[in-house]
């Protein structure tokens, strides 16, 4: 007997996350096909899934979730969503804002309003561990208070708790996943991990901020994609889930890996004033999660070789972006 094909709507598929999800779950998931909405700004790039280009399961639209019309026709074809699309790199939004609260605010109302109209059968968010702020010890729960400090983290809170909105006034079937910080291929080189990668690449030293004891907990990218799926198959409507690594490490600590693995000392490491409202530590409980059945598989040290080595061999990918 032939399977159903089911149809899921992905926007911002063309971004570092939505990318590797796409990826992943087209190889896992025979009955479903995919369509991609994506603005394409500056992070999100066609080039991340050409791979994928042909491919009988897979259709990318061009498009703002902002834009009513193209969110509603497309809505209207779907039985799922996974919102992933967002403008997230904290140092842009302070530097500017109003896109920030435009795609990530707006954006999200607009595509509850479409779920809400044709009655979609599941609303996946995908959020962040910025919501809660930062932690000086112990870990945050999904229940803990939120304090995000920076624009972007204030408009992914807010969008986050106008998807709880939507769940408890209108009974639509939301699930929301707070994720640490990400690493892995096809990461825009803005971001930490594959900056200090390229920057040491073209030898270039890198860039860090204050004294580099700032504590975050990383996960490899293809970990939290299975911890979205798993969430999207076995979550309870109207829960968060918190999808950490268990891999906190200091600023520094983790600079210090990347020049080992690209054999230069630390006199490649240039100290820059420290990021206005910069969080001190993030560190997520993911009790939640790993006792319905998750854990994350990949071994950090192992995964960041994996990335570092993604990015020795695809220049093509991360050169053009390069200034």
């Amino acid at each position: 007997m032939t399977k159903k094909i089911k149809t899921i709507l992905i926007t911002g598929g063309c971004g570092f996350i939505g990318s590797n999800f796409i990826r992943y779950f087209l190889a896992k998931h025979s009955n479903y096909r995919i369509i991609n909405l994506d603005k394409l700004t500056y992070a999100g790039r066609k080039e991340n899934l050409k791979d994928l280009a042909g491919h009988p399961r897979y259709k990318f639209i061009k498009g703002d979730v902002c834009d009513k019309k193209i969110v509603e026709l497309l809505v209207k074809k779907s039985e799922e969503i996974i919102h992933f699309a967002a403008e997230s790199h904290v140092d842009r939004s302070i530097e500017g804002p109003e896109t920030f609260l435009r795609t990530n605010i707006f954006g999200t109302y607009v595509l509850l309003e479409a779920a809400r109209k044709y009655k979609i059968k599941k609303f996946l968010f995908i959020s962040t561990d910025e919501v809660y702020g930062s932690i000086k010890s112990g870990k945050f729960c999904e229940t803990s208070n939120l304090a995000p400090n920076s624009p972007y983290s204030v408009s992914k809170t807010s969008a986050d708790l106008l998807c709880r909105a939507y769940f408890k006034t209108y009974g639509l079937p939301i699930l929301i996943t707070r994720s640490s910080n990400n690493f892995g291929p096809y990461q825009f080189p803005e971001k930490v991990i594959p900056l200090f990668i390229t920057n040491l690449m073209r030898n270039k030293k890198v860039p860090l901020y204050g004294t580099g004891k700032n504590v975050r907990d990383w996960i490899y990218v293809l970990d939290n994609c299975t911890g979205i799926d798993f969430v999207r198959q076995h979550g309870k409507f109207g829960e968060i889930y918190n999808i950490g690594g268990g891999n906190e490490l200091p600023n520094v600590v983790l600079t210090k890996s990347i020049l080992k693995a690209l054999k230069k000392d630390n006199s490649w490491i240039q100290p820059v004033a420290d990021r206005l409202g910069h969080d001190w530590r993030y560190a997520l409980d993911c009790t939640k999660i790993k006792k319905l059945g998750w854990q994350p598989k990949y071994n950090f040290e192992k995964a960041i070789d994996e990335t570092i080595k993604w990015y020795v061999n695809n220049p093509w990918w991360w050169k053009p972006l390069i200034k």
